[in-house]
């Protein structure tokens, strides 16, 4: 497979997840309980996980674990960043609470330093620490104590807080992650995520159920397809291109979000969310584009100093 290929993959994959984003927000205002949302998300987006394995012969090998509890703790801490962004989802516009989650790379990096002792120099802070200013700018409106006791505001106050949870959770997940691949294949990685998420699930929907009607039975089972072709999709770019090229491709999702939540729920963004975004994006183009000199040097260093005949 070609690189443009893989880049055409990775955009769709960023596609697939506005879209299941936009349908979350759906059920969402039609009232659907978040535990049942979860649910319907995670079984459904196991059947294309175990279809595609099982056609590739590779369900085997996604099965295959030697380390269940570590797993068990990446599902464990995904299942609540799930709740925490469709709730975001639920209250905020839809470019808002997409262009909030783009904190997680950050937090990501500020973890990778602390957790995994991972070395993080002064260009990746000073980004980080302009990345964390565009967040606080995107959060500005909806973080005034005023807000906080009105009850039309207090909702997306609510909203804005389950969003920024989000993004840190995420960057847990990606940490634990990370330390899942030291022996783990990405197959049992993606299996085991949407097993547990699913029988976290089943195990909630009991108590919040309620009987949705066709369109959102529809929705429902949408938002799993889509929510795994996503993340299988995204899986698969990464396969047959470097990560630095792949990585801002992501930021398509605030196009998409943008235009999702203008043409199906009428949402205009504020100025913050754009003049925070713009910040957030450009940090994280600049941690990208700084790892890529670095690896290069790093490649150049290695070519001079390999054995000479």
């Amino acid at each position: 497979m070609s690189v443009n290929a893989a880049i055409l993959i990775k955009v769709i994959s960023v596609l697939l997840f506005a879209l299941m984003s936009a349908l979350v927000r759906y059920v969402g205002e039609a009232g659907i309980p978040l535990g049942q949302v979860v649910f319907f998300r995670s079984l459904f987006a196991l059947i294309p996980v175990v279809l595609i394995y099982a056609a590739r012969r590779e369900l085997a090998a996604a099965v295959q674990t030697s380390r269940p509890l570590g797993h068990l703790g990446r599902g464990s801490i995904s299942v609540v960043g799930m709740f925490l962004n469709f709730a975001a989802l639920s209250r905020l516009p839809l470019v808002d609470a997409t262009a909030i989650s783009f904190a997680a790379p950050m937090i990501t990096v500020a973890l990778a330093a602390v957790v995994l002792s991972e070395r993080v120099r002064a260009y990746r802070w000073s980004a980080v620490g302009v990345g964390f200013c565009g967040v606080l700018v995107m959060l500005w409106p909806y973080l005034g104590l005023g807000r906080l006791v009105t009850a039309g505001s207090a909702e997306s106050s609510i909203g804005a807080l389950c969003a920024i949870g989000s993004a840190f959770t995420n960057a847990f997940a990606v940490i634990q992650t990370r330390r899942l691949t030291d022996s783990e294949t990405t197959s049992s990685i993606v299996f085991y995520f949407s097993l547990i998420c699913t029988i976290a699930g089943a195990i909630i929907v009991p108590f919040v159920w309620i009987t949705p009607t066709w369109p959102q039975l529809a929705a429902l089972i949408a938002v799993g397809f889509l929510g795994g072709m996503s993340h299988l999709l995204l899986t698969e770019s990464y396969r047959y291109a470097p990560a630095s090229m792949m990585a801002p491709f992501d930021y398509l999702a605030l196009l998409f979000a943008f235009l999702i939540g203008w043409g199906v729920f009428g949402e205009i963004p504020t100025l913050y969310a754009y003049v925070g975004a713009v910040i957030v994006v450009l940090s994280g183009l600049f941690v990208i584009w700084r790892e890529r000199q670095l690896r290069l040097r790093r490649a150049k260093t290695d070519g001079a100093s390999g054995p000479r005949e």
